[in-house]
């Protein structure tokens, strides 16, 4: 689960993290307002679930309250990948003297968090590490232990010399660390964290990802999500308890078995094709499971043919093609779709659709190449 920036930075206020004072405005006018409360030079920052804001233009700075609105009623409303800027955060302007990045990320080889500090902050961490992998310093952390202090100094040797500033930041990594562990984050991130010319360390944008495992137990943490700002398709996914992820090719995939569906992309991809999704229907047999999957799938805008995936185990060839048929009667999908089922009661699965003369493949290999071949993309 994604909290927009704001919200981070709440999380990292309540922490103890230095960050500068901003409020969250939906109208120009709550902007105006804003920023004269703050009295002092603002950057008015789009909230929406994606990254390259700046680069499209969804970060600006004003030098005043009539600025602030002006660049308010142009970010509301603008489109960035797809997804519709509804508030802004207004946030004092801070002059950068210096700009570092820190991270924690879990890493599900090692099973730690790993801490990921650079001198190089302000572009994507993707860069850094394409273009100067040696700027990179990252550090395990024991999940027994937690970060040791002398840890958290040795991480923020790699980003100051000035002793002050060397403090500051190891405080400031000591609680990024409280945070990731007590709100179950997969993911936080400082990007830049600054200094400015008074010599303080200040964390002027943040980046909170939890893990959906936990919100269980999460529950103040769940209630930041903000379901305008997410994609229809993963909420309809979650409702329907369905693991879904959307990617940018043509050929929808809908496979039972995580390991059976990313073999079944890989293979897409050998032969040429590219999956439009990664999606999950799990180990029920609920019939409706295949239905609200086909609904997702076709309501995808990119998808040119739709791949049917299903090995019989414990879940029931028969009951997956009824969703099917259930789906085509009430959806009546336009899109081309190609079956295989096979396994527990593979053959009546294949009586059940057979009227409807859908084309049905044996094996993986022809079932992808037909799959590709539907979508009209040479193999």
């Amino acid at each position: 689960m994604k909290i927009h920036e704001y919200q981070a930075k709440d999380l990292f206020a309540e922490a103890g993290i230095p960050v500068p004072p901003g409020e969250v405005a939906t109208t120009p006018v709550e902007a105006f307002e804003i920023a004269e409360r703050i009295n002092r030079p603002v950057m008015v920052k789009s909230q929406v679930h994606v990254g390259g804001r700046g680069k499209a233009g969804g970060v600006k700075y004003a030098e005043n309250p009539e600025a602030a609105k002006v660049l308010a009623a142009n970010i509301l409303g603008m489109d960035i990948k797809g997804l519709k800027v509804q508030k802004v955060l207004v946030t004092a302007a801070e002059d950068i003297i210096s700009e570092s990045y820190v991270g924690i990320v879990l890493d599900r080889a090692s099973k730690k968090p790993v801490f990921m500090v650079s001198p190089a902050g302000g572009v994507d961490i993707e860069e850094v590490a394409a273009k100067t992998p040696e700027k990179i310093f990252k550090l395990e952390i024991d999940p027994v232990r937690g970060l040791q202090p002398y840890q958290a100094r040795n991480l923020a040797y790699k980003l100051y010399r000035d002793i002050n500033q060397v403090r500051q930041c190891a405080s400031i990594l000591m609680k990024l660390y409280e945070v990731f562990w007590k709100v179950d984050a997969s993911l936080v991130e400082i990007n830049p964290l600054i200094t400015n010319p008074s010599s303080q360390v200040v964390a002027i944008d943040a980046k909170v990802n939890i893990d959906d495992n936990a919100l269980y137990r999460q529950k103040d943490v769940e209630a930041l999500r903000d379901l305008d700002a997410e994609n229809p398709a993963e909420i309809a996914a979650r409702d329907g308890d369905l693991s879904y992820v959307p990617l940018d090719g043509h050929i929808g995939c809908m496979v039972n078995g995580a390991g059976l569906a990313m073999a079944t992309m890989d293979l897409v991809k050998r032969y040429g094709g590219d999956p439009a999704n990664f999606l999950d229907i799990g180990g029920s047999s609920n019939p409706q499971k295949v239905v609200t999957a086909l609904n997702i799938i076709t309501s995808d805008t990119k998808v040119r043919s739709i791949l049917i995936n299903i090995f019989g185990g414990i879940t029931r060839c028969d009951d997956v093609a009824k969703g099917i048929v259930t789906a085509l009667e009430e959806l009546k999908p336009t899109i081309p779709i190609v079956v295989r089922l096979t396994g527990t009661n593979a053959d009546q699965a294949k009586k059940i659709l057979a009227k409807y003369k859908l084309p049905h493949e044996n094996t993986l290999d022809d079932v992808v190449k037909k799959a590709i071949e539907m979508a009209r993309v040479e193999i």
